[in-house]
């Protein structure tokens, strides 16, 4: 399973047609972690036009699965978040938890931001937006 991460879901939403291609094209199942969920709707609550943003991201939603927390996400958020301290390579705790989710459950991470994913060991990444 692939999951996307917020940047390319933005990009989605947008119509980036390289990225709408490119999840097309893919046979495997692409799903969003619950963090990206979140980071979609406050987008949408911080836009000029709230409701129909809000509006998109709702049927957006309804067009992929979405990946719940659970204990093994939380974790492997705990593991990643000391290593990457403990390297003086801190990183947001969404994307931490992006990443955690992608760890757990899925086979890669799409995401334009691979500066910020690729300190963190075993994630595999995929950049569509390039």
């Amino acid at each position: 399973m692939i999951l996307l991460d917020t940047d390319t879901c933005v990009e989605i939403l947008h119509g980036n047609q390289n990225v709408i291609d490119k999840r097309l094209e893919s046979d495997d199942r692409v799903a969003v972690s619950f963090m990206t969920v979140g980071e979609l709707y406050y987008g949408a609550a911080k836009s000029k036009h709230r409701l129909r943003n809000k509006h998109v991201v709702d049927e957006f939603i309804l067009s992929i699965d979405v990946i719940n927390t659970d204990l093994d996400i939380l974790q492997r958020f705990g593991e990643i978040k000391a290593g990457l301290i403990a390297m003086r390579h801190p990183l947001a705790d969404a994307d931490i938890l992006i990443a955690a989710t992608c760890l757990s459950k899925c086979d890669r991470l799409v995401t334009g931001n691979v500066k910020h994913f690729e300190r963190i060991e075993g994630l595999t990444i995929e950049n569509w937006i390039r």
